[in-house]
């Protein structure tokens, strides 16, 4: 292409072509991996590679194996707990991933020493730590102690929800069980009529040959509910009353979450308000965390037991404050932590309605469909009612007559209250019905009590404790629980990537609990220690 410039010269452009590299797939290439070269300091790595080969005590899993004299020479424990812990801290749980991050990443060649265990190997070392986790656990926290990343004076033990490796549809009671295998017997033998009532006419093979196999899948599905109901008793919760059993993981509960049922564990843990650092680590197939808090409290006192022997079973959470949510509240827990002169302060489900800096939080909560509540409408209180308790009687704002519901008064929290409600046809056509149900699309009509006399609460440890966390103190130490265990569970459900157990049984989720819970102690180690 030629361009005409001012001067009259011409000069004449070239459009170029694009250049590659050619690669060359024929050549060979030598890697050179230094495994002490790899692993450089102030690593995570570099900090399980030290703890493992310089501090831990690893002959606890001398036991295991007995091949001195004959047998094929096993993977060291020190190697397969490195690529685990180094796998976990990636959010890596897989045991295949496990054994091609060997093979293809460098890092884990070096950490591992160019051993290449198989997924089998893996899977296996992981499903059998139940026996020895709660020693390795304690061992890091003992190195953690030993940095000076343990103050000892505050604890915050809270539990999150977590799926299991099961499915919430194979839950049930007995009954529900029972009925659910016979509907799918009922379903193959209907299955079954029709493949007779077809044999003497023209049916597609393929569609026959598709209903063959669903018949042998219902069938097989029938015959494991049968197994698992005669080989399993019904399971009884910590209300006394039968729970939903799982076919899959019977340790496993299905249980409420803010994103819905999930059939699952909750894992428990308990930390440290110095460095956040995890002092006690537990899961459970329950979702109710009430009857969880004494073994907890337990766990973590032989914890600190074992990491300061010098000390008395007595003394060694004397000088402490334990910090929980109201999920822990009950009147037996804390009866049981004022027998064993444990501080603490247990939240109760009212404690934020008394608090006067959340009066407005229900306009951030949101309806079913994700909307805010509109802030604007005025409710109708108890002063808008017109009440004559001579005649007893009761007008609504609308004029609307309430009946009474019953002629004796009756308890309402700390109050004796008569009860009235309104007629379903007058709440359902009324034009303040926004000013006056909770919600526009209520069906129920309104109801409301009126206090005649107020009943002294009965001095127990429940009103001791609402008198001693609503004081301003009281609340000061409460406040620090979020910032003591929420960034434990954000650490590792985000930034570690634990989304769901991958293992099945109480015993072997609770390991794989812990292992995460050690992965996030060793990187305190590595951030806040010395020795890394």
């Amino acid at each position: 292409m030629t361009k005409q410039l001012s001067d009259k010269k011409s000069i004449k452009i070239t459009q170029h072509q694009p250049n590659y590299l050619t690669p060359n797939y024929q050549q060979d290439t030598f890697i050179s991996v230094s495994p002490q070269d790899q692993i450089q300091p102030n690593t995570f790595e570099f900090a399980i590679r030290h703890l493992i080969d310089n501090k831990l005590d690893l002959s606890i899993f001398d036991k295991r194996y007995s091949n001195s004299g004959t047998g094929r020479k096993a993977y060291a424990p020190s190697v397969l707990l490195k690529i685990i812990l180094l796998s976990y801290s990636m959010g890596t749980t897989s045991s295949r991933t496990m054994e091609k991050l060997c093979r293809v990443h460098v890092t884990f060649m070096a950490l591992s020493g160019f051993s290449y265990p198989d997924h089998s190997t893996f899977a296996a070392f992981v499903s059998k730590l139940e026996h020895e986790i709660v020693d390795l656990f304690q061992q890091v926290l003992f190195i953690c102690n030993e940095e000076g990343l343990i103050g000892k004076q505050l604890f915050a033990i809270d539990g999150c929800k977590l799926p299991s490796n099961a499915s919430k549809e194979s839950s049930g009671t007995q009954d529900e069980l029972e009925r659910k295998s016979e509907k799918l017997r009922q379903a193959v033998q209907r299955m079954v009529v029709k493949h007779q009532s077809n044999d003497n006419s023209d049916y597609d093979e393929e569609l026959k040959a598709h209903e063959e196999k669903q018949i042998e899948t219902l069938n097989a599905q029938s015959d494991r509910i049968d197994a698992f109901l005669k080989n399993n008793e019904p399971r009884i919760g910590s209300r006394g009353k039968e729970v939903q059993s799982n076919i899959t993981d019977n340790d496993s509960a299905k249980m409420q979450t803010s994103h819905g049922a999930i059939q699952g564990y909750t894992g428990i843990a308990a930390g440290d308000s110095l460095y956040q650092v995890i002092t006690q680590a537990g899961a459970a197939g329950q979702g109710s965390e009430q009857s969880l808090l004494k073994p907890c409290i337990e766990e973590l006192r032989e914890n600190l037991l074992a990491i300061t022997p010098e000390l008395k079973r007595d003394d060694v959470l004397k000088q402490s404050i334990l910090l929980t949510d109201s999920g822990f509240h009950s009147e037996e827990n804390l009866q049981w932590l004022s027998q064993e002169k444990i501080t603490s302060y247990i939240a109760d489900n009212q404690f934020r309605k008394r608090d006067p800096r959340f009066n407005d939080a229900d306009r951030f909560k949101k309806t079913k469909h994700g909307k805010r509540p509109s802030t604007n409408i005025n409710k109708f209180g108890l002063q808008d009612f017109t009440v004559d308790l001579k005649k007893m009687t009761c007008t609504c704002p609308a004029g609307k007559a309430l009946w009474l519901i019953t002629e004796k008064p009756l308890r309402v929290y700390n109050a004796l209250c008569y009860r009235f409600r309104g007629y379903e046809k007058d709440c359902r056509d009324c034009e303040l019905r926004s000013h006056c149900l909770k919600n526009k699309n209520q069906k129920s009509p309104r109801q409301l009590s009126i206090p005649i006399k107020k009943i002294p609460l009965k001095e127990n440890h429940t009103q001791r404790m609402i008198e001693k966390i609503d004081t301003p103190e009281g609340r000061k130490i409460y406040s620090q629980r979020l910032g003591i265990i929420e960034p434990i569970f954000g650490n590792i459900r985000t930034t570690k990537g634990l989304d769901r157990f991958t293992l099945r049984g109480q015993s072997k989720v609770d390991a794989q609990w812990k292992l995460f819970c050690m992965v996030h102690n060793i990187e305190k180690i590595k951030n806040y220690g010395q020795m890394c």
